[in-house]
C-alpha cells in the first residue's frame, strides 16, 4: 500500500528543512483577473517562528529519493530513511490546497535526484506548469535548478520560477571533491552562468519591447511570456564541516556577486545529521559564526565595504564579540568621531548604529535643524552603539568612555540575544520546524494528529567560469589558527 499524500508531506517537508536558500520574494507583482496569488516586493515570507526562521512557503522536496551520496545529506542513497516521491499532479494540487486554507503565500521547490539530473528537472518543471498553467497560480515560486541538468531544462524551469538557485554547497573544490564526489565544479557553475545570461538577455529584450514605437504590425503580437527568473539568483555554502576559513568564504562570495550577479549568498552553519568519517565529529558550528557572515555579507552589499576591509590574511576568522562592522571600527579610530551634522554619506555608513536607511535621514534631516540626540534617536538610529563614534555639533557623545579600542570594545562586546528560552537560546542551528509542528501549536494538538487531515482541493552553453572565480574556488584550503 502506498503513502497518503499526508504521510508524503511528512518525510519530504522535513527532509527539505536542511536548505536554508530560501527568502523573501524580491519581486512585486499584484493580483491579475483569472490568475491566483500575487508576490510582493516586501517578501511573501513574512510569518516566523520563535526561532525566527520563516514557515508561509511550502518548503518541500519533490523526491528525498537520490542517486547521489554526499557524505553531509541526509538523504544520501546509502542512508536508510523513508523515502517518498510526489507526482506533479500531488504537489500542485497540493500547493494550491495549502494556498486557499491561507498557510501558504508561495512555494520553495527542491528535489533529490532521481534518476538522473534531467529526469528530477523533468518532474520539477511539470510541477510548476500545472500550477502555472492549470491551477493559474500567480504567486512566487522558487525553485532549485539541479547541477548537471541541460541547459534547454533550466532554461524551462526559469520561465515558470520567480528564482533560481543552484547550491554551491562548500567554499573550494577541494572540499566538493572530498564530501560530494559526484559533483563537479562545472556542473555547478555552467547553470549559475546561463541563469546569469538569461536574466540579462530577457531584461534587454523586455527593456526594448517597452519603448515606444509608430510599427502597427498586421496581426496580433504572440501571448506575453513571463519573465525569466525575475527574483534573480541565489546559492547556498555550508559553513563549518570544511576547515575553510571566513575569509575564504567572504573572497569566493564577493567573487559570485560580481560575476554570477547573485542576489544572495546563503551562509548554512553544519548541522551533524549522518555520520561519515570524513566529517567533523562534535557539536554544531555555533550560529554566532553564521550571523557574523551575514552580517559581513550585509556590509559588501549594503554598505560598499570591500572584503579586504572586513577581513584580511593576518586574522582570517571573523571576531565572535563584536559585529564586523564595530571590529572595522575599533581598527579606526583615527577616523573617528565623525561629525553627524558635516559628514558625507560614506562615513556616516562606517559609523556603527547608522544603516543605509539612517544615512540618508541624517543628511535629509539636518538640511533643516542641527542633530543632536533627540533627534537622531527619532530617525531610528542606534543611539547606543554610535555615541562612541560621533560628534553632534562638536560634542562628542560618548563622554565618560575612554576613547580607546580596549574601551571601546568592552562596551560593544555583547554576544548574540537568542532569548532565554527556545532553540536559540543554544546559539547553534536547531534547524526548521516543519508546517505540521506549527499548525499543531496554534490548534494545541500533537503533530501526528494532523497527519490525517484532508488534503482537496535552444539556448547556447554556458560560457567557462571566470578565472578570477576558479582561482577562489581551487585555492588550497588554509585552516584559521586559534586566537
Amino acid at each position: 500500500m502506498g503513502l497518503s499524500v499526508a504521510e508524503k508531506l511528512s518525510i519530504l517537508a522535513d527532509a527539505a528543512k536542511y536548505d536554508v536558500a530560501c527568502t523573501s520574494s524580491g519581486i512585486d507583482r499584484s493580483a491579475k483577473r483569472g490568475l491566483v496569488g500575487s508576490a510582493s516586493q516586501a517578501g511573501c515570507c513574512h510569518s516566523f517562528t520563535p526561532d525566527g526562521r520563516c514557515i508561509t512557503l511550502l518548503k518541500v522536496l519533490m523526491t528525498n529519493a537520490c542517486i547521489y551520496d554526499c557524505a553531509y545529506c541526509v538523504n544520501r542513497c546509502s542512508n536508510e530513511v523513508p523515502r517518498a516521491s510526489f507526482a506533479p499532479q500531488e504537489l500542485a494540487d497540493l500547493t494550491m490546497a495549502f494556498y486557499r486554507r491561507n498557510y501558504i503565500e508561495g512555494l520553495f521547490l527542491s528535489s533529490g535526484v532521481v534518476g538522473s539530473p534531467d529526469r528530477t528537472t523533468e518532474l520539477m518543471i511539470e510541477t510548476l506548469r500545472i500550477l502555472r498553467e492549470e491551477h493559474r497560480f500567480n504567486g512566487y515560486i522558487h525553485a532549485k535548478a539541479v547541477p548537471g541538468t541541460s541547459p534547454e531544462l533550466v532554461e524551462r524551469l526559469g520561465y515558470l520560477s520567480d528564482r533560481l538557485s543552484v547550491n554551491l554547497e562548500f567554499p573550494s573544490q577541494r572540499s566538493l571533491a572530498l564530501l560530494a564526489p559526484q559533483k563537479s565544479k562545472q556542473a555547478i557553475f555552467n547553470p549559475m552562468a546561463q541563469i546569469r545570461d538569461s536574466i540579462a538577455q530577457d531584461g534587454e529584450t523586455r527593456a526594448i519591447g517597452r519603448t515606444r514605437t509608430t510599427y502597427y504590425p498586421q496581426k496580433a503580437p504572440a501571448r506575453k511570456r513571463r519573465a525569466f527568473s525575475p527574483a534573480g539568483q541565489s546559492t547556498q555554502m555550508i559553513i563549518g564541516a570544511t576547515p575553510e576559513t571566513d575569509l575564504s568564504v567572504l573572497a569566493l562570495s564577493a567573487a559570485l556577486y560580481r560575476t554570477m550577479g547573485l542576489k544572495r549568498v546563503f551562509f548554512s552553519a553544519y548541522v551533524p545529521a549522518v555520520q561519515d568519517p570524513r566529517l567533523p565529529s562534535g557539536a554544531p558550528v555555533q550560529l554566532n559564526r553564521e550571523h557574523r557572515l551575514y552580517q559581513a555579507d550585509w556590509l559588501m552589499r549594503f554598505y560598499k565595504f570591500d572584503v579586504t576591509e572586513i577581513i584580511d590574511g593576518r586574522n582570517p576568522m571573523l571576531d565572535l564579540e563584536v559585529d564586523p562592522k564595530a571590529n572595522w571600527a575599533l581598527n579606526h579610530l583615527e577616523c573617528f568621531p565623525v561629525e553627524v551634522n558635516t559628514a558625507p554619506l560614506e562615513m556616516l555608513l562606517r559609523v556603527p548604529g547608522i544603516g543605509p536607511k539612517g544615512a540618508r535621514l541624517i543628511l535629509k534631516a539636518r538640511r533643516t535643524c542641527c542633530l543632536r540626540e533627540p533627534e537622531l534617536r527619532k530617525l531610528g538610529i542606534a543611539f547606543k552603539r554610535a555615541r562612541y563614534f560621533i560628534t553632534c555639533n562638536g560634542f562628542y557623545m560618548g563622554a565618560g568612555t575612554e576613547f580607546t579600542p580596549q574601551a571601546l570594545r568592552a562596551r560593544l562586546r555583547a554576544p548574540i540575544d537568542g532569548g532565554s528560552h527556545g532553540a536559540r537560546s543554544a546559539k547553534v542551528s536547531a534547524g526548521q520546524r516543519t508546517l505540521f509542528e506549527a499548525a499543531a501549536e496554534r490548534a494545541g494538538a500533537e503533530p501526528q494528529a494532523l497527519e490525517s487531515a484532508p488534503l482537496r482541493a535552444g539556448l547556447p552553453e554556458a560560457r567557462t567560469v571566470v578565472p578570477e572565480l576558479t582561482r577562489l574556488w581551487q585555492a588550497p584550503v588554509v585552516q584559521a589558527v586559534p586566537r
